[in-house]
């Protein structure tokens, strides 16, 4: 079993950054894909950025650019930089971990889930 906790979430202006962190406990995850999802209010829960082990990357569309997802395995923990950040952006950011080493952008590819962590993008 893997727990998960995100962290580093807050109130941002518009065009300003956030470092969003997910520790995980129970058992290593460096051998795993690793994804980052968010929920805007009212919406459904949307892909942000994955992961690989061998820290191949991938971004919705939305976010390429600006946002940058990496993984400390050493310390069992993955990030998203978070740059220019825009209201539309607000939203309940989740940390999720596969079962497999294969990043995915399907929410229902991921085993394990973070509790979330509040991101408000004020204009």
């Amino acid at each position: 079993q893997v727990q998960l906790a995100e962290s580093g979430g807050g109130l941002v202006q518009a065009g300003g950054s956030l470092r969003l962190s997910c520790t995980a406990s129970g058992r290593t995850v460096s051998l795993v894909a690793m994804g980052w999802f968010r929920r805007p209010p009212g919406k459904e829960r949307i892909f942000v950025a994955s992961i690989s082990p061998t820290r191949n990357t991938y971004y919705a569309d939305s976010v390429k650019g600006r946002f940058t997802i990496s993984r400390d395995n050493a310390k069992n923990t993955v990030y998203l930089q978070m740059n220019s950040l825009k209201p539309e952006e607000t939203a309940v950011y989740y940390c999720a971990a596969r079962g497999s080493g294969v990043p995915s952008t399907n929410r229902n590819d991921y085993d394990y889930w973070g509790q979330g962590t509040q991101v408000t993008v004020s204009s």
